[in-house]
């Protein structure tokens, strides 16, 4: 891999999480995001960090993601400011498909101006057609200033390309605290723990109709990522952050020992038909239910507990409190031990297909301080989580959020980047996919892994 072998950040008590507050800017009018969901009054814009820009009035910039309703519509209002103060046009298109459909509307001459990629491995791949652009001074100097700690991740080479767009935190399990008090339940300070809560709640509900967990790994063409999610985590666990990065780099194979015994540690869990799948049926339907429905079944009892990252906020109905004390909240998937803490983590990069002035201004403010606090005041349902330091605290207010800040700034954690993100894309986003996709669906664990192992680029 052409990414940097050091797989952890340098500094995590750099990294500033925001969230929602109730403020927005606008001037007032119909396409106006003042609304600020409190009663509150809009702000006026002010224009001034946009006027090195110039003026770009009637120019498009395409943004193609795989961020989706119900998480694209804070994302694009966050980008009012710019649009309203450089005449500038965004035109967002979020796909499920995003990852399968990237490579082929590229390789078709059909590339967005700008790509949000979720896995350092797909930018390699990306900047491996000749395609991608390099970062433009200006970015480099924000990331430089905003955030030195995900540099490496959006380098190639030795040439800088993506700044970090987002960030988030994935060692979560979610759950309804009144469940768990009317039952007595304890939230798991280990491993051993929270697989023996595992099986305390299957013999309190014998039948099918309630389980342990709930999951769901469907997710178009990206069907199966939460599947490795689950893996990347439960290897920090078991095996260590030194030997995760073997992994990560290929420096034990796909199938090496360690690897098959986290896997059989999520199989215990994962493909244990008296634990999953609340509110679903069987184990198989977690290939077939989509990740943003895999936890629904909590708010229903149906189901205890899923495991997800803090991203998950935003795909709770509306009105649901996402609270210590509100119908649903989240606890830290623990480790083997009480004394260790890691900490699985991932997030999007900034990639461009050109760079006519207006794409090279719009990265610029994405890699703003500016665009971090704008991210903070448009932000529905929580995860809002930036890499950028420098934005500010104070607009910490989700919850989720503030939970995630405190796992990124925890002195006492071990954090590392979701492994398939950096893997090459043929095994991150293709082979490891696929590869817990059929595991799920009753491929054994040697077969899934020596699949996944026969894949790594040679």
């Amino acid at each position: 891999m052409a990414l940097s072998s050091k797989r952890r950040y340098a500094a995590l008590s750099g990294i500033v999480a925001v969230a929602l507050t109730a403020t927005a800017c606008g001037g007032g009018g119909s396409d106006d995001p003042g609304d600020t969901g409190d009663g509150g009054s809009a702000s006026t814009i002010d224009c001034a960090p946009y006027t090195k820009f110039g003026d770009l009035k009637g120019k498009t910039v395409t943004v193609y993601t795989s961020i989706t309703a119900p998480e694209d519509a804070p994302h694009q209002a966050s980008y009012k400011p710019f649009e309203s103060c450089t005449g500038v046009t965004i035109k967002y298109e979020g796909s499920k498909e995003f990852e399968a459909q990237l490579p082929v509307r590229v390789k078709g001459g059909n590339a967005p101006d700008i790509a949000y990629l979720p896995q350092p491995g797909l930018l390699q791949t990306m900047v491996a057609t000749g395609q991608v652009k390099e970062a433009p001074p200006e970015v480099v100097a924000n990331v430089d200033a905003n955030m030195p700690d995900f540099k490496e991740y959006g380098t190639v080479d030795g040439k800088f390309y993506g700044a970090a767009l987002g960030a988030n935190v994935k060692s979560f399990v979610w759950y309804s605290p009144s469940a768990f008090a009317d039952k007595g339940y304890q939230i798991p300070k280990t491993w051993d723990e929270l697989l023996t809560l595992s099986e305390k709640i299957a013999t309190d509900n014998p039948g099918d109709d309630v389980k342990p967990w709930c999951a769901g790994i469907e997710s178009g063409d990206a069907t199966g990522w939460t599947a490795t999610d689950w893996v990347e985590d439960v290897m920090l666990r078991t095996a260590g952050a030194e030997t995760y990065d073997k992994w990560v780099k290929h420096e034990i194979p796909f199938n090496d020992p360690a690897v098959a015994t986290a896997l059989a540690e999520v199989g215990k869990i994962l493909k244990n038909p008296k634990y999953v799948n609340g509110g679903y049926g069987d184990v198989k339907t977690i290939a077939s239910t989509s990740f943003q429905d895999g936890g629904q079944p909590i708010l229903d009892g149906s189901c205890y507990m899923h495991r997800q990252a803090s991203f998950y906020a935003a795909n709770w109905p509306e009105g649901t409190k996402v609270a210590e004390d509100g119908d649903v909240w989240a606890f830290y998937l623990p480790a083997k031990d009480a004394s260790t803490k890691p900490v699985l983590g991932g997030g999007e990069f900034v990639a461009a297909f050109a760079d006519r002035p207006e794409v090279k201004a719009f990265q610029t403010y994405l890699a703003s301080t500016e665009w971090a606090n704008e991210r903070a005041k448009t932000c529905g349902g929580g995860g809002c989580v930036t890499a950028n330091k420098n934005a500010d605290a104070s607009l910490l207010k989700n919850p989720v959020d503030k939970l995630s800040a405190e796992q990124l700034t925890d002195k006492s954690a071990t954090f590392r980047f979701d492994a398939s993100d950096l893997m090459p894309g043929a095994v991150g986003s293709g082979t490891f996919w696929k590869g817990m996709t059929n595991w799920i669906t009753g491929q054994d664990d040697k077969a899934t892994l020596d699949f996944i192992e026969q894949s790594w680029p040679k």
